[in-house]
């Protein structure tokens, strides 16, 4: 019999949450999503790009979104084994067609696609519509580093209106992430937020008996300021399925004015340019999709990387040496904090709150598959 206040994981008891090893959580993911049909190779570009999202410490886009996709799959609203259609090919930009594939599938493919062509002309201009939840964006950053490249890339969700604009109560913007990658050596760069106030993942996390939200991340019709998730979600059993639709409120963009301005360009650049559509309005829409417009630039193009490198390490060592405004918190350079819990989470395992665990398990339950031995 297990203590209150403790849960099973597959390596040793932990109060509040289950800690699993990202190497059992990972093939367990990838069998799950072989279960539900796809092949061997796609189940685990999932499983990877679900449980990197994790070890970097946004469990918003993480294995939490298993029973979810799970249900996109069986529903018919995401596909799965597609290939991104070319639908423009001008050299150094092209737009490519999801239809409706895995993020986790279109999405590299439209990467692999901006990086090849920078490292061809210098740059590249990629559009990505109609792709399944593409995940944590900051990967595709990550992606292009290792390629030696910069990239900016412009996220929407086709089809969901989550975020209410400043000043209103009312939804109309997706949570429209963006990122931005700068590789330097040793110290690498990663930019990657969602433009609401918190994104919907961590809304789902919070549900699930998670880290609880900032107590202003919410907004109720009446303008009232929530932490609480069923202003977003409506009722829903502690564990089971959250779906936005039923909810009255909205998220709050960040950073009042600008984070809904920028999240207004995500909405434009990635929505509407690339013919994937908007967040709304959505009446006339079956399912969400991902858009992504992505600028690539290869510093070794410009005949300046040598400089780069050394005047933007500097700068950021300069920056990091700032003297901290709370002692046991030195300043950090985007990414500092997603590398440290990367490392933290590879060698002491992935926490997870009890609820999302418990909805993994039915799932993976629902399909025959076992969970992973402890």
């Amino acid at each position: 019999m297990l203590p209150a206040n403790a849960f099973r994981t597959g390596f040793r008891m932990a109060p509040a949450y289950v800690l699993v090893d990202a190497g059992k959580l990972d093939a367990f993911v990838a069998a799950i999503f072989r279960a539900a049909g796809c092949d061997a190779a796609e189940a685990g570009r999932i499983s990877t790009h679900l449980l990197g999202a994790n070890l970097a410490g946004h469990d918003s886009h993480g294995v939490a979104r298993v029973p979810r996709y799970v249900e996109w799959l069986q529903a018919g609203y995401v596909l799965k084994g597609q290939t991104a259609e070319v639908v423009t090919d001008g050299g150094c930009f092209a737009l490519l067609d999801g239809k409706f594939g895995f993020g986790q599938t279109v999405a590299p493919q439209a990467v692999e696609l901006g990086i090849a062509r920078a490292q061809q002309h210098g740059i590249a201009v990629v559009g990505l519509r109609n792709a399944g939840h593409i995940g944590r964006v900051g990967d595709y950053a990550e992606t292009a580093i290792r390629a030696g490249l910069i990239s900016v890339h412009f996220v929407n969700v086709a089809g969901s209106v989550l975020v209410a604009p400043f000043g209103g109560t009312e939804r109309r913007f997706s949570t429209a992430p963006f990122s931005v990658g700068v590789p330097l050596p040793g110290r690498p760069l990663v930019l990657d937020f969602a433009t609401s106030l918190v994104a919907e993942g961590k809304v789902l996390v919070a549900s699930n008996g998670g880290k609880a939200l900032p107590p202003d991340a919410l907004i109720e019709p009446d303008g009232r300021l929530s932490g609480d998730p069923h202003t977003l979600y409506g009722d829903y059993a502690q564990v089971g399925p959250r779906n936005p639709a039923n909810g009255k409120g909205a998220i709050r963009a960040f950073g009042e004015h600008k984070g809904s301005g920028l999240a207004f360009m995500c909405e434009m650049l990635a929505g509407a340019l690339t013919g994937g559509g908007t967040s709304g309005p959505v009446a006339a829409r079956t399912r969400i999709a991902n858009g992504m417009l992505s600028f690539y630039v290869s510093p070794r193009h410009f005949g300046t990387e040598a400089e780069f490198h050394a005047a933007g390490r500097s700068y950021v060592d300069w920056v990091a040496a700032c003297a901290p405004a709370d002692a046991g918190a030195p300043v950090l350079a985007p990414g500092d904090k997603e590398a440290a819990t990367r490392a933290d989470r590879l060698a002491n395992g992935v926490p997870l709150q009890p609820d999302t665990w418990a909805g993994i398990l039915d799932t993976a339950r629902s399909l025959g598959v076992n969970e992973p031995p402890g």
